[in-house]
């Protein structure tokens, strides 16, 4: 069942959001070489806890980290670590949650490391743009797979493959509500969008092939020929009018 948010609601995972976007623009100045994953994530958390929020990650299902960090062939979900040094020419997205007074907010990035081939910076690209081609059937009266047809025509434009395994969500007082948002699809199906609904909308891509699969960490999820990945993803509110993304920061836009 979807669930339609109040005002009121919207309000309170806009605080969140708002944090959640100021971190993830923060997080541009210290993805460098020789940055460890580990690093990112103690950075990510010190943000949240300062906020006297919660990261919506650490625990959940026994995520053992605050924010997800994934690197090159790394698609979504993984472990931070120690020993995982980003090198030049790496790719990395950062996949973060915050939980403020029970409402969760959801958003990634992928960050360039340092001076990156010509194809990494056309799939981070293209991740990004295509969110905002899904964001522009985010309008009261339009259904619900408008937004994963058009996320889905501007990845291929640049010849690039939708994963199909995974797909976002609704969002709200849980990090995973209904309705699920493919990143493909025909057009003129699904639920119709309506003033109130929350969704984290996450085009996620590969360089290669559509296929992924899980490490035996049982979460880090990879490309199946281990080529490039990348993921962008915000939490946006359905209004009577333009959208609202309540995860994306002022000096993103």
């Amino acid at each position: 069942m979807i669930k339609i948010k109040t005002d009121e609601q919207i309000g309170l995972m806009a605080v969140s959001g708002k944090v959640t976007g100021r971190i993830l623009h923060d997080l541009a100045d210290m993805i460098r070489p020789g940055v460890s994953t580990k690093e990112i994530d103690r950075f990510v958390e010190a943000a949240i806890l300062a906020e006297g929020m919660t990261p919506t990650f650490k625990g959940y299902g026994g995520f053992p980290a605050s924010a997800c960090v994934s690197v090159n062939e790394e698609l979504v979900h993984g472990i931070p670590r120690e020993t995982r040094i980003l090198n030049e020419g790496d790719i990395v997205s950062v996949d973060v949650g915050v939980t403020y007074k029970g409402w969760v907010s959801d958003a990634a990035r992928t960050y360039a490391v340092g001076e990156v081939s010509e194809t990494a910076a056309r799939i981070i690209r293209a991740a990004k743009e295509s969110f905002f081609e899904g964001l522009k059937a985010c309008r009261a009266g339009n259904r619900l797979s408008d937004i994963s047809h058009a996320i889905q025509a501007r990845i291929e434009e640049d010849g690039f493959s939708v994963v199909l395994d995974y797909v976002g969500h609704g969002v709200g007082r849980e990090m995973h509500e209904d309705p699920q948002v493919k990143n493909y699809g025909e057009a003129g199906s699904g639920p119709t969008l309506a003033k109130g609904m929350a969704l984290a909308i996450e085009p996620m891509i590969n360089e290669g092939v559509s296929r992924v699969k899980t490490l035996d960490d049982n979460w880090t999820v990879v490309t199946f020929d281990g080529k490039l990945a990348a993921h962008y993803e915000n939490t946006v509110i359905i209004t009577e009018a333009e959208p609202l993304v309540i995860t994306l920061d002022e000096r993103d836009v």
